[in-house]
Formats: C-alpha cells, sequence, structure tokens
C-alpha cells in the first residue's frame, strides 16, 4: 500500500524544494521526487554555476585593470580547470546543504523520476527500472525546464546549450552567442571579460528586447568596450565543422563566422513529458506549460503547479513565492496572488542591470503621465573609488495633478553592483510609496545606494547633487 503524505512535491529545483520546506515548517508531512540531483537547474546548470563563471570574469578583469590602481601584477590567461573547480565546490556545497535541510525538516527524498496519476498517486521510477507509489492529499509539480535548441544546432561538439557550457574544461578561443537575451547577454560577458573573442547573433532589432532603451544602451556601449560584435536583426541558417573541433556559423545574408563554440540561448521550454498525468484534469497550453489559475492551482483539485513550468517569468526567486502561495492555500491560510508585474529582476553580466516594476516605455503603455528622473554613476563617488562608472539609475513615477512626482512606478538599474541595490527600489514599487516618502530615506556615504536616494530626492524638485 502506498504511504500517504500531506503534501507530494515532483521536481526538486528552486520551487519544487521551497515546497517542500516550507510545508514542512508549518507541520505538513512532506515527500519530495527529484530525478537528478536536489537544486535542480537553477543550482546545478544554471543560476549558481554561470554566477561562479562570472565572479571569476570580473577577478580576470579587475586583474587586467590593476596597474589603475597602482598595483602591479602579471595575467597569465585563466586556468579555467581550476574555475571549473571552484565552481563545482560552490555547487557541491550548496547541494549539500539541501539535502541536509530534507533531513532536518524530515522530509522524505525519494530519488526517480515522478509521474502523477489518478487520484493524487505519484509513480517514482528510479534509474534501474524500480517503482514505488506515493499518494499525496495535495501535489505540487515543479518539474522545471530545459534550455530551447533551434534546428540545424542540435547539441554536440562545438554547439552547446547552457548546460554544456557550464561544463566546459578549456576556454574558448573564439564564441558565437546566439540569442541575445539575458542568459546570452550574460555568457557573453562572461567569455569576453575571460579573454575569449564573442560575437553575439541576435533575430530582432537589439539586444535585451523588452529592457527600458537607457538601460540597454548602456549595456550596449559597455559590451563595444569589450569588443563584443552585435549583430542583430541576423537569422542563423546553420554550421559547418571545419574539422579541427570548430565550426562556420552561417548567418544573415550569406554572412559566416568560424568559431570554437556556439552557445545556443534562445530561452528554456517547460518539461512536462515526464510528468504523466494520464487520469488527470491537469491541462498544458500550446506551448506545454501547465494551466493555473492566479493561485498556481490547476484543474484537478488539490494538485499544483510552480516555477518554470507554468507560463509566469522563469526565475528561481519567482518559484520560490509561488511556492509559499502554494503551500498557504494547501494549509488555508490567508494569501495574495503574486504580482508579476511588480517582481524583481536581474542580469548579472557587465554592466549588471536589475529593475523592479514598470519602465518608462511599459508605464505610458499602461496609460501613465509619468516624470522620470535618473543619474549617471559616473558622478557616484564610491563608482569612481571601484573604477566601475558605467551605468545610471532611472526612477519611473506618476505624475500628479500638479505635475509632482508621485507614486514610484518602477526603478531601473544598470551599474556595479545593481542587483544588489534593487532592494530599496522593490520596496518602494510594491508598497506603492511616493517619490517624497522614498526621499526622506538616509542613503550610507560614500555608497553606489547613494545614486538611487539622489535620484528620488531631485524629483521632488530639490537636490543636492544633481
Amino acid at each position: 500500500m502506498a504511504e500517504t503524505y500531506d503534501l507530494v512535491v515532483i521536481g526538486g529545483g528552486p520551487g519544487g524544494y521551497a515546497a517542500a520546506f516550507y510545508g514542512a515548517s508549518a507541520g505538513l508531512s512532506v515527500a519530495l521526487v527529484e530525478k537528478d540531483t536536489i537544486g535542480g537547474t537553477c543550482l546545478n546548470r544554471g543560476c549558481i554555476p554561470a554566477k561562479a563563471f562570472l565572479e571569476t570574469a570580473a577577478v580576470n578583469r579587475h586583474v587586467l585593470h590593476s596597474a589603475e590602481f597602482g598595483v602591479n601584477s602579471t595575467q597569465n590567461g585563466v586556468d579555467f580547470s581550476v574555475t571549473q573547480a571552484r565552481k563545482q565546490k560552490i555547487v557541491d556545497g550548496l547541494v549539500k546543504g539541501l539535502t541536509g535541510l530534507t533531513k532536518s525538516k524530515k522530509v522524505t527524498y525519494l530519488l526517480g523520476v515522478g509521474s502523477l496519476g489518478a487520484n493524487k498517486t505519484v509513480t517514482v521510477t528510479a534509474a534501474d527500472g524500480s517503482t514505488q507509489q506515493v499518494e499525496g492529499k495535495n501535489v505540487i509539480l515543479a518539474a522545471g525546464s530545459v534550455p530551447r535548441t533551434i534546428p540545424g544546432f542540435e547539441v554536440g561538439g562545438p554547439i552547446m546549450t547552457s548546460d554544456e557550457v557550464l561544463m566546459l574544461s578549456t576556454l574558448p578561443a573564439r564564441v558565437a552567442v546566439i540569442g541575445g537575451g539575458a542568459i546570452g547577454c550574460e555568457f557573453a560577458s562572461t567569455f569576453a571579460d575571460l579573454g575569449s573573442t564573442v560575437t553575439i547573433l541576435e533575430g530582432l532589432p537589439k539586444i535585451l528586447p523588452g529592457l527600458d532603451a537607457d538601460l540597454a544602451n548602456v549595456v550596449v556601449k559597455s559590451f563595444k568596450k569589450k569588443n563584443i560584435d552585435i549583430k542583430t536583426g541576423v537569422a542563423v541558417k546553420g554550421h559547418t565543422l571545419n574539422g579541427s573541433g570548430g565550426t562556420v556559423v552561417s548567418f544573415g545574408e550569406g554572412e559566416t563566422l568560424e568559431v570554437d563554440a556556439v552557445v545556443v540561448s534562445v530561452g528554456r521550454r517547460p518539461s512536462a513529458e515526464l510528468l504523466g498525468l494520464q487520469g488527470t484534469a491537469v491541462k498544458l497550453s500550446e506551448r506545454g506549460f501547465i494551466e493555473v489559475d492566479e493561485y498556481c492551482t490547476t484543474a484537478e483539485p488539490g494538485v499544483y503547479a510552480v516555477g518554470d513550468i507554468i507560463n509566469t517569468p522563469q526565475l528561481a526567486h519567482v518559484a520560490y513565492a509561488e511556492a509559499i502561495l502554494a503551500v498557504k492555500r494547501i494549509l488555508g491560510e490567508p494569501v495574495a496572488p503574486v504580482n508579476y508585474d511588480r517582481v524583481p529582476w536581474a542580469i548579472y553580466c557587465h554592466p549588471e542591470v536589475a529593475w523592479a516594476g514598470h519602465s518608462e516605455d511599459s508605464a505610458k503603455a499602461a496609460g501613465y503621465d509619468v516624470v522620470v528622473g535618473k543619474h549617471q554613476f559616473r558622478a557616484n563617488s564610491r563608482a569612481m573609488i571601484i573604477g566601475d562608472t558605467d551605468g545610471l539609475v532611472k526612477v519611473i513615477a506618476k505624475k500628479n495633478a500638479d505635475g509632482t512626482a508621485g507614486q514610484v512606478l518602477g526603478v531601473q538599474m544598470v551599474g556595479p553592483w545593481v542587483t544588489e541595490q534593487l532592494s530599496g527600489g522593490y520596496l518602494a514599487v510594491n508598497w506603492e510609496a511616493t517619490v517624497a516618502e522614498v526621499a526622506e530615506f538616509i542613503q550610507p556615504h560614500p555608497s553606489l545606494s547613494e545614486l538611487f536616494g539622489e535620484t528620488m530626492l531631485s524629483m521632488t524638485g530639490r537636490s543636492i547633487n544633481a
């Protein structure tokens, strides 16, 4: 007879383990099913290893510019095997930590592929083909996503997605990145700062489509300083292996590019194909996402879905929020739906990009009359001190009837460590604070965060440094 749990979670990535641990903390009996390694894509093949590579790239960038600080150093290249070992140590440590939490929180961890059938019965198939069944009074589906590919660029040899890039043992000298979105720009920035020659191939008219234009322009200018070649409005046609481990990419109108590696970065697709779902009312969209309501509830009573497997922003912290939402619904506790228009976003290229709420264009498209304030990091003392002055803070506020700046609608940032600075802007947007209220906050000096405070202060009609 199958063991019954208050909650069975399928998928051990951010949404899955967050649901399992939060539910266990609330007193639920929980089983967590994971087919590979706890932590999912984010920890093992995504966010964490990619940011570890970005940090190596940052160190290399600092060494190259150390003479500007009076520090004499010699740069003899990057030993990528050491980079890989450091990345893996970080990943292994975090996996160990999550594994420990399954024990301390008394979560039953089941290794295998989880398949949901009728009556909230989950069949777990292990690698050796053996199976076991568990039943959940409630089930949360959190199977995540996998990288998308494109015709003519099947993975293998020099053709890779983010999964394969993060397992590289040597640094490719010439890299083509297909796709100029967030992930593509992160990889382009990483390889360029590590010394590779990088070309971005983007089908749309500009990289980082949808990003506030002022922020995107800063990224483009900075990328050009790194000698990243950005080709927009071009379609890739295919590639031909060159016999020396690399390949020649065909794109645009008869153009070619010889490279040692091609990173296909065109987004991710939900991985619902292993979930079974026979005998359930769970529905999939045409794009393969599980359909849910605003509370992450599927059409099957007692079954929820969170994270990349539903059509919401594919961000680990969004999956955390959805997991908490679903568990609170299971517990019968009051909870508000996730406001996806106000979640924090972060891109970890150099310069970093972060935002919450509206861009200037989206605010206007939503019908708002707006007041905009923006200030450059080049005038910020801390940015000068650290030698990283490319970027700006931009605030979009609702225009009051008297023309003054009112409610903060959006905070947009690009520049040094803005992913760590966004929290103030996020709170301002989500608490529907006014510019005048936020301008009262005291920022430490000297700090990068001063620029956020100065931008708000200037929008009151009075300022100190602007």
